[in-house]
């Protein structure tokens, strides 16, 4: 094997020195820095897209914060525009209740006016008929004719006895 032979070790490590020396500084002045400026690059991206996340995620709070509130305010608008017409059925309700209770008292009213001269004029009618039969009756039992005073004034006591009892 030649490169095991010792009289040419001294041109293989020239060569492996010229060679090692050309190779590091390729390295150094081409390679090196392009690696770098990749990995510069990737990092200045990296960053970047971080910072537009975070930047995206404060949007996205700002959003969600704004949706939230709208949520509630409507929420409380909806509460509120119930509750007013709530109060205003109940109000309606109420001044109705009150009216039919008027109307209703007024026509009770009314109508115990009507029954009262009804059994007003009900009891001038019996007085009246019983006047009237009593007198034809004693008349007929005591062939007499009796004064319509004093069968009115009989029959008014007989009525006033029976009320009393």
């Amino acid at each position: 094997m030649p490169q095991l032979d010792p009289t040419t070790f001294v041109p293989q490590l020239f060569w492996l020195m010229v060679t090692f020396v050309l190779l590091y500084l390729v390295m150094w002045k081409i390679a090196i820095p392009r690696i770098g400026d990749v990995l510069q690059d990737r990092q200045k991206r990296i960053d970047s897209d971080l910072e537009k996340a975070e930047e995206l995620k404060k949007e996205a709070q700002s959003v969600r914060e704004a949706y939230e509130k709208l949520v509630t305010d409507g929420s409380n608008k909806a509460q509120e525009t119930i509750r007013a017409a709530r109060e205003k059925v109940a109000a309606d309700a109420l001044a109705q209740h009150a009216s039919l209770t008027e109307k209703i008292t007024v026509q009770t009213s009314e109508a115990e006016n009507r029954i009262s001269a009804a059994k007003n004029q009900a009891l001038a009618d019996i007085r009246t008929v019983a006047v009237e039969a009593t007198q034809l009756a004693a008349s007929k039992l005591i062939d007499q004719k009796i004064s319509e005073r004093e069968v009115e004034a009989a029959v008014s006591k007989s009525l006033d006895k029976e009320r009393r009892s």
